[in-house]
């Protein structure tokens, strides 16, 4: 199978979509432990949230390197980057327990970082070749792999901690190591590399992506704010109201819970619509739902932290269709460049949130993410339409 060749098969293999979005829930589950573990390892090391932000954009970081992932994907087989990924991902995250002190938990965040930029860079792709033209749909199984990883992990770690010590938490890593041994037997004879070869340069690759890509960072960089507040210091939030750390991390297994449904509903449709009508309903209700949560307390934020995760995260894999609908060509780099752009607004967010919040605390920045958000709506009406709308 050549991964970053042009599409000629318009058949949706479901098998195929599900071995590859099933390595990305694994390796997502490991990630999702680090925002539940931060009330932790701040109470442990003694961390300012501007700290325990700067884990998060650690493991952003090595997100730069994508865009050369994608290009080298493009020229040789790097299947074994993808196969890879759970593993290493396990293992670093795994090994947050029995860091000695801050600069540890550091490299490990780093070499996380790195493996799931492997596999993020390498993946989708592999899920938009098995997907034919419905792009949306296999964008939404690939983002719903995600979305259950990070479900579980926060789940699965406040869950263990209950019962063993921080010390004993490397025992999570057989998992990963369990997925990359199963990719290795299910991805054999796949190639990320184009039969033809590629014949564009980067230069060019880049200047024919600048159409879609622009006004896609522009939704990225207006949303990253929201995203980071949500995906990195829920749990924090709460924690500061009163909440248990049970609860807190609960909050966000709830909050990707909704967006692992929307995703799997608003993915297709986006295949059927016009993806820009869809971008457009979650930049309007997501800042309201994101201030009414703020402003309330108890049992009423649980149906508005499943709206916010319903239309906050379900766009994800409608913005994925977009970038590889307007690729056909060097799609792994494409998908490189979009991924790059993506993680590192969303890291340097998540820093930006850490140290505003230990300015003004985290309700007011809540309230200014959500206010940002709404300033990403006119750069919509830039995105090109659909190429294909299926009438089936």
């Amino acid at each position: 199978m050549d991964i970053g060749a042009k599409i000629t098969n318009t058949d949706f293999k479901t098998g195929d979509v599900l071995v590859v979005s099933s390595a990305h829930a694994v390796n997502d589950t490991y990630t999702g432990f680090l925002p539940a573990l931060l009330p932790v390892l701040i109470e442990k090391f003694t961390l300012t949230n501007t700290a325990a932000g700067a884990l998060s954009l650690g493991m952003q970081l090595p997100s730069l390197l994508q865009p050369l992932i994608g290009r080298m994907a493009d020229n040789a087989n790097l299947r074994y980057l993808l196969i890879l990924a759970p593993a290493i991902t396990g293992a670093a995250l795994s090994s947050l327990g029995i860091a000695p002190g801050y600069g540890f938990l550091f490299f490990l965040v780093i070499l996380a970082g790195v493996s799931n930029s492997m596999l993020h860079a390498i993946g989708p792709v592999l899920v938009s070749t098995y997907s034919g033209l419905k792009l949306g749909k296999g964008m939404s199984f690939w983002m719903v792999g995600g979305e259950l990883g990070r479900v579980l992990g926060p789940l699965i770690i406040v869950s263990v901690l209950g019962f063993i010590e921080m010390e004993r938490l490397p025992l999570l890593m057989i998992a990963g190591i369990i997925a990359s041994l199963f990719l290795a037997i299910k991805l054999n004879s796949v190639t990320t590399q184009q039969s033809e070869g590629n014949h564009h340069s980067a230069k060019d690759a880049i200047r024919g992506l600048m159409r879609v890509m622009l006004p896609l960072a522009l939704l990225i960089l207006s949303r990253s704010m929201a995203i980071a507040s949500l995906n990195t210091f829920l749990p924090t939030f709460l924690r500061s109201e009163g909440s248990t750390l049970f609860v807190a991390g609960a909050s966000l297994s709830i909050y990707q819970t909704a967006g692992v449904v929307g995703s799997l509903l608003i993915g297709p449709l986006s295949d059927r619509v016009n993806r820009k009508k869809l971008l457009s309903i979650s930049f309007i209700l997501t800042p309201l739902l994101m201030l009414a949560f703020i402003q309330t307390k108890g049992l009423i934020q649980i149906p508005l932290l499943i709206l916010i995760g319903f239309f906050g995260i379900s766009i994800t894999p409608v913005l994925m269709a977009i970038v590889m609908e307007n690729a056909q060509e060097n799609r792994s780099f494409a998908n490189g460049v979009y991924m790059a752009v993506s993680f590192i607004f969303n890291a340097l967010a998540v820093l930006l949130v850490g140290r505003i919040s230990d300015l003004i605390g985290l309700r007011s920045t809540f309230m200014i993410s959500a206010g940002i958000l709404v300033l990403g709506l006119p750069s919509i009406f830039f995105l090109p339409r659909n190429i294909t709308i299926l009438n089936k």
